[in-house]
């Protein structure tokens, strides 16, 4: 996450004795944490009917307004993605981490979201823990567990048995099926490494850190790279793999696959080495919206980037991307929207990104059948 564009989170739940401390931390609690089936009936996706518009964003501070609600459910998306920093926690403290949920769980737009349309979730550094926090993190197992109550993340998922938050969904008939994939790029990551910046490189905005090249270092753990290869097994027709941070842009010195440069090439060719079609990746974290495009793939492997909802970075602009596709970076709040066309023989997907009104600032349209590998 870019550090000197993050908010400052909001006051933290006072410290110290009193019966009225106690009280606002057990209300806030279970206002935070209680899962919501066991207070109100959550909206589900139909295991009938093929997802046809998927809306997905990333980076909402807690403290500020979000009128940027009001346009999302004016789309009446079939499915809402958070791709992470859902919040901005940034503290090792729980019982603060699980106010600043209840922050979020009390915006009106969030709420009336959250009782129309299926919400799916992963997390970034902000809501894991701190600022581009990875598994050295000494709360992560209690964060998780906030993390995976607030969202509503039933007891018997697969979630709730193993480290990390990641997890798979797959909704629609035959022919027409989507499989969601949520990365967790924080719970095992390693560390980055970090360069000294010029004053030239500052003022355009590049980040501090720089590849870590070693061979054993990790951005997703064993466990996670086996899951995911088990996943793009499984037969669907698109596949939305969410990862919080970027995966096709090149080094622009933040948080970003290209840091990990073999584990980058090592998703790239799991993708190839398992047939799997239809991939598009739905990432966040930096503040700008944009579209990249890898074309050493089995095919075209786009990046659609939606970040933030309700911050601006404009220094941005000054940062290049040889991989955009078209000239559009967007650093206003924004969210992005993903439209499958099944009607079509050759089913047409338009990935669009919105402005904080709802109008859209880019649009790109695929076939279905471009995301396929080719064959021999």
């Amino acid at each position: 996450m870019i550090a000197d564009s993050i908010p400052t989170p909001g006051a933290p739940l006072p410290r110290g004795g009193g019966a009225s401390v106690i009280v606002l931390s057990i209300l806030l609690l279970t206002i935070a944490v209680v899962p919501a089936q066991a207070q109100e009936a959550r909206p589900t996706v139909s295991s009938d009917e093929p997802l046809q518009r998927i809306v997905f964003g990333s980076c909402a501070v807690q403290d500020r307004p979000q009128p940027i609600w009001t346009p999302i459910l004016a789309e009446d998306p079939d499915l809402f993605i958070f791709g992470g920093d859902n919040i901005y926690g940034d503290t090792a403290n729980m019982d603060t981490l699980r106010h600043e949920y209840s922050r979020l769980a009390a915006k009106p737009g969030y709420q009336k979201l959250r009782q129309t349309t299926p919400i799916l979730a992963t997390w970034d550094d902000h809501d894991f823990g701190a600022n581009d926090m990875g598994g050295w993190y000494e709360q992560k197992e209690t964060s998780e567990e906030i993390f995976l109550d607030f969202f509503d993340v039933p007891e018997d998922s697969p979630r709730r048995q193993r480290p990390g938050v990641y997890g798979a969904h797959r909704y629609g008939p035959p022919g027409k099926r989507v499989q969601i994939i949520l990365l967790d790029t924080r719970y095992f990551r390693d560390r980055f490494e970090t360069v000294e910046l010029s004053e030239e490189a500052e003022e355009r905005g590049f980040g501090p850190y720089a590849p870590n090249r070693d061979p054993d270092a990790t951005m997703l753990g064993a466990a996670q790279w086996e899951w995911l290869r088990a996943q793009l097994q499984k037969p669907a027709e698109v596949r939305l793999i969410v990862s919080s941070i970027q995966v096709v842009s090149p080094d622009h010195g933040w948080e970003i696959w290209s840091q990990m440069p073999l584990e980058r090439a090592r998703l790239f060719r799991m993708i190839e080495e398992t047939g799997a079609g239809g991939v598009l990746f739905l990432s966040g974290d930096v503040h700008w919206g944009e579209l990249s495009r890898y074309t050493g793939g089995p095919y075209p492997l786009y990046d659609f980037t939606s970040s933030a909802l309700n911050q601006e970075w404009p220094q941005a602009k000054n940062l290049p991307n040889p991989l955009r596709v078209g000239d559009t970076i967007y650093p206003y709040p924004n969210y992005g929207s993903v439209t499958i066309d099944w009607s079509r023989e050759d089913p047409r997907i338009r990935m669009r990104l919105h402005d904080k009104e709802g109008a859209s600032v880019l649009s790109h349209t695929v076939a279905l059948s471009e995301l396929q590998p080719t064959s021999e």
